[in-house]
């Protein structure tokens, strides 16, 4: 039996910390992990213990996003949830979640790794965070409602100028474009996110619930546009000849060549 994906640590004052534990590849998500993390996030919302979520990644980062590599198993059998995969019982789960997530995010935190941040209620970034949007540069569209999420953060400008040019962005850069409510010192980051978590567990979870609706009303239709939008580029660009030039060039550690496939009027 595999152990368990994210980690689960509940402690004595509501406080249940998921650690993204495949270090070894950065935290990047496979179909386990997505599953993982979904049925952790059911399982806290339902779970009258838990007052807060904070969700981090071992080894010093936090998510590399998809694992290129699992991709090419085989196919799986039929799923009972009613969802394609585990990224979209995942992405269900995280918007479903109607407790406070906190984010303790250092080292990568990339594609699917960044996105997720966005569907979290606060971020905390420690020194060594690189984040990016790297869907561009993959011939593909956001995903995890982050074409809503991003621009609902920081503006649309400036997530135009994030998704359109998949730049790196640094703890600074973070905390002062809004992904990030504050910076620390890697060995701090953690502490410092937990610590913020108690003071929000000491609360009724009956009003963590409610302030977290109200927060969220205004948001409902714009993540399920989102979700619908990206969902139909994404089946669309997958696959297509620009994104496996894309990751045949990721592969090739080389820079990808996407001029070829312009076609001059």
């Amino acid at each position: 039996i595999p152990p368990m994906n994210p980690l689960k640590e509940l402690d004595a004052e509501g406080v249940l910390l998921l650690t993204l534990d495949r270090p070894h590849r950065k935290n990047a998500f496979d179909e386990d992990q997505w599953d993982g993390l979904a049925t952790a996030l059911n399982e806290a919302r339902d779970d009258p213990r838990v007052a807060v979520v904070v969700l981090t990644g071992a080894g010093g980062n936090f998510s590399s996003g998809v694992d290129l590599s699992s991709f090419g198993g085989g196919e799986r059998p039929p799923r009972e949830d009613g969802h394609p995969s585990g990224f979209f019982a995942c992405v269900t789960a995280l918007f479903e979640f109607d407790k406070p997530i906190l984010a303790a995010v250092q080292g990568a935190a990339v594609g699917g790794g960044c996105t997720i941040t966005l569907a979290c209620d606060v971020v905390y970034v420690g020194e060594s965070v690189r984040m990016r949007l790297p869907f561009a540069n993959l011939g593909l569209v956001p995903e995890i409602a982050s074409s809503y999420t991003l621009q609902a953060n920081i503006g649309r400008q400036r997530a135009a100028e994030l998704m359109f040019t998949a730049e790196w962005i640094d703890a600074e850069k973070a905390v002062a474009l809004g992904l990030a409510a504050h910076a620390f010192p890697d060995d701090e980051v953690l502490a410092a996110t937990m610590a913020k978590a108690h003071e929000m567990s000491q609360w009724p979870v009956s009003a963590l619930r409610g302030i977290k609706q109200t927060l969220q009303v205004a948001n409902n239709a714009g993540i399920a546009a989102a979700r619908e939008i990206e969902d139909l580029r994404m089946m669309e660009l997958a696959g297509s000849p620009e994104n496996i030039e894309a990751v045949r060039a990721f592969m090739e550690k080389r820079a990808p060549d996407f001029k070829q496939f312009r076609k001059l009027d």
